[in-house]
């Protein structure tokens, strides 16, 4: 009876010790398919890439940049919405099994800059923009962030047996804004629906950096991008002759005492060790010829905060500060705001849930908290609707002695660096929705 029971129970485990090592071969080689997968695309991905840099489209104009993401979309057989604020391009993905919906954001457009490095696949695109003939140039990386997002629709599409649940791939135009008097962007999807039918849970986008080496992500919790306010001062005077200022009120003069004026509200009002701020006036208009004190002058520039309480009180002091000096010198000063981007906030328990997920595909070391950063990102639009989070993914070359900036002519970014980027949209979208 004893030798019964014994044998009895040896069977038993060894038939759930088969069973259990049945289920991690299998899930190991799900692991592995989906790893091969993604190495197998990475030629596609630099093709792609290349594609896109060559062809630049600027922002509210991406039609075929649109045409090319829906023609590729719809040959993975997702459902692709096109013509979303304007040009945008959504692809659905349904897993074989039912669970929440995540969304994945690229942005499609390119900037006016006239490319002057030494790559083989170089911007020569030329057109005018506000009455300035200029180049046209992928100088922020959005033909990198297509071009993964377009990697991790074809490798998630091979795999809807290990989906729990709804992925939709969002391709967005214009987030460097849309031309003068359109709308456009993220702001302009939302309002189009593009988070609803069906109702988005969370939502997660990326940014590859020219001067953040190949192989490294960089996130942080809450504020990790500007607001970004634009603003467009008119300064009014009186005119006369250069010879008799004394006959007019000098709009120019006043102008330089604005300037002057704003920076002190950054380095005697803002708390700058809470966070940073940025005050920039970048471009001036008024005059005609030398001998003549013009009747205005027109100033237009930007606010970058990363606290709500900074930017209220940045653009108090502003309207304040314009008018009592200008009424000081006997003129006359408004200003009109315009918000381009709210603050990329990522929330901080989807921050905590997705930072495993990053460690495991790029290496616990290689992922690394980042201090904030003014500049300014319309994705923040997506997390004032959804949960949401945003990181950086490095593009430079390792060992680079010199590296260029986003929005230059120079500026370039590594083709080795784009794969962490499918890896980390893989991953972080496969354990979100199987995880909960």
């Amino acid at each position: 009876m004893i030798k019964f029971q014994y044998l009895s129970a040896n069977f038993y485990f060894m038939k759930n010790l088969s069973f259990l090592l049945l289920f991690l071969s299998i899930f190991s080689f799900a692991q592995n398919s989906i790893e091969q997968d993604i190495i197998d695309i990475e030629d596609k991905l630099i093709e792609w890439r290349h594609y896109f840099h060559q062809n630049p489209e600027l922002s509210n104009r991406e039609f075929k940049t649109a045409e090319k993401i829906a023609e590729h979309l719809k040959s993975l057989g997702l459902e692709v919405e096109t013509g979303i604020a304007k040009t945008g391009v959504v692809g659905i993905l349904k897993g074989n099994h039912p669970g929440k919906v995540v969304a994945l954001r690229a942005d499609i457009d390119a900037l006016p800059v006239t490319e002057r490095n030494d790559l083989s696949f170089k911007s020569e695109v030329r057109t005018t923009f506000l009455n300035t003939e200029t180049g046209v140039m992928h100088a922020c990386g959005h033909d990198t962030h297509i071009s993964i997002l377009m990697a991790t629709a074809e490798v998630l599409s091979k795999h809807k047996d290990k989906i729990n649940g709804t992925i939709k791939f969002i391709f967005q135009p214009a987030e460097e804004g849309p031309p003068p008097g359109e709308e456009g962007g993220a702001k302009l999807m939302i309002k189009e629906g593009v988070l609803e039918n069906p109702k988005v849970d969370a939502i997660f986008g990326l940014h590859i950096n020219s001067q953040t080496p190949v192989g490294t992500i960089k996130y942080k919790t809450g504020g990790i991008m500007a607001s970004v306010e634009r603003f467009v001062v008119t300064v009014k005077g009186k005119q006369t002759h250069g010879s008799q200022p004394w006959s007019g009120v000098d709009p120019i003069l006043i102008s330089a005492k604005i300037i002057d004026g704003f920076q002190t509200i950054i380095s005697r009002e803002v708390k700058l060790t809470d966070e940073a701020a940025v005050i920039t006036v970048g471009k001036i208009t008024g005059g005609t010829r030398f001998n003549i004190i013009p009747e205005s002058v027109e100033m237009i520039g930007t606010v970058r905060t990363l606290d709500p309480e900074t930017r209220e009180l940045i653009m108090k002091r502003m309207d304040n500060m314009a008018h009592d000096l200008a009424t000081a010198y006997n003129g006359s000063a408004v200003i009109d705001w315009q918000n381009n981007t709210s603050i990329t906030f990522n929330d901080a328990e989807l921050t905590s849930e997705i930072l495993p997920s990053l460690q495991k595909v790029a290496g616990e070391g290689n992922v690394q908290i980042m201090k904030a950063t003014t500049g300014g990102e319309d994705f923040s639009y997506f997390q004032e609707v959804v949960p949401g989070v945003y990181f950086f993914l490095g593009g430079m070359t390792p060992g680079t002695e010199e590296s260029f900036p986003h929005h230059t002519p120079d500026f370039k970014i590594d083709d080795s660096g784009m794969l962490l980027g499918v890896k980390a949209f893989t991953q972080i979208t496969l354990d979100f929705l199987n995880n909960n």
